[in-house]
C-alpha cells in the first residue's frame, strides 16, 4: 500500500486545499494551520526528563496569510506565513490530521 500524499496543493482564499493520492479532498483555514505549527519555535521542546523549554503562548493568527510553501522530501510541507514563520514541517500525516478535524 502506497503511503498517503498530497497530489495537489492550492490556496484559495483563507484556506488550503489538498487533494490526496486517495482522491479525498481536505481544506486547512490558514489561521488553523499557523496556530498548529510543529515547530519548536511554535511548539518547545522536551528535555529527557519532560522539561518544557520555549514555545509561543496561544495567540491569534487572524489574518496571517500564506505567502508560499514548498514540498520538503516525500514526507512534509514547509509554508511561508506572512507573520515571519517559516520553520514548521507539516507532515503529511498531521495535514491530513488537520484536514479532518
Amino acid at each position: 500500500m502506497e503511503a498517503l500524499r498530497p497530489l495537489d496543493v492550492q490556496l484559495i482564499g483563507p484556506e488550503v486545499a489538498l487533494r490526496w493520492s486517495d482522491g479525498v479532498e481536505t481544506y486547512i483555514g490558514v489561521e488553523k494551520l499557523r496556530a498548529n505549527s510543529p515547530s519548536a519555535e511554535v511548539k518547545g521542546e522536551q528535555d529527557i526528563f519532560g522539561n518544557q523549554y520555549g514555545g509561543e503562548a496561544r495567540k491569534s493568527h487572524a489574518g496571517v496569510e500564506i505567502l508560499g510553501w514548498e514540498q520538503v522530501g516525500n514526507y512534509a510541507i514547509r509554508f511561508d506565513f506572512s507573520d515571519g514563520h517559516r520553520t514548521g514541517l507539516y507532515s503529511y500525516a498531521l495535514l491530513r490530521q488537520l484536514g479532518a478535524s
